[in-house]
């Protein structure tokens, strides 16, 4: 006989007590070594700072989460109805690729604005899910600031973006945690 599947409402709990800091931390180093390369290297290098930071944001909060004492792989599966919701977010997510390739090879200074854009998308879903302004925040900062960035610094899109992204990320971590603080609190 197998157990019940624990009810939405137990789901939704145990997904809103989740402490969401591992990929943030990771997204923000992936974005900060983008943003040196950035400064550093030439413009091939620079491109594949974007594709390859952002291909590790995962394995890097995997390590992260270890360290944090997360389960970011869901080995509890206290909140499978929520976590799968999050997944489909993030494949969505990551459809947008189809954009992003074509536009970089028009021109490969979008990369940075188009990838930056689409990996912080999955944010505005994880706000609804968890009943927190911050996805929301961060979603929407973040594309604020990362056009604004590649429409007035022409020159520097490929620092001035992972810097805004970095500074979204810096001050959604503190809200995270300032959050996770006050739920574990109570």
């Amino acid at each position: 006989m197998t157990d019940a599947p624990p009810s939405l409402d137990a789901q939704r709990d145990a997904f809103v007590r989740r402490r969401f800091m591992a990929m943030p931390v990771a997204g923000a180093i992936a974005w900060t070594g983008i943003g040196i390369a950035g400064a550093l290297a030439p413009l091939v290098w620079k491109v594949w700072a974007v594709f390859i930071g952002t291909g590790v944001i995962f394995y890097l909060g995997i390590g992260v989460a270890r360290i944090l004492g997360e389960d970011l792989l869901g080995r509890d599966r206290s909140a499978p109805f929520f976590d799968r919701v999050f997944m489909l977010s993030v494949v969505a997510a990551l459809c947008v690729f189809a954009v992003a390739i074509p536009f970089f090879r028009a021109d490969p200074t979008s990369l940075p604005l188009s990838v930056g854009i689409l990996t912080g998308l999955m944010w505005i879903p994880l706000s609804g899910l968890m009943d927190h302004w911050i996805g929301l925040f961060h979603g929407v900062a973040r594309t604020i600031g990362v056009l604004a960035a590649w429409l007035l610094l022409p020159e520097a899109r490929f620092v001035a973006i992972p810097a805004v992204i970095v500074a979204v990320y810096l001050v959604s971590i503190v809200v995270l945690q300032r959050r996770w603080v006050r739920a574990t609190a109570a």
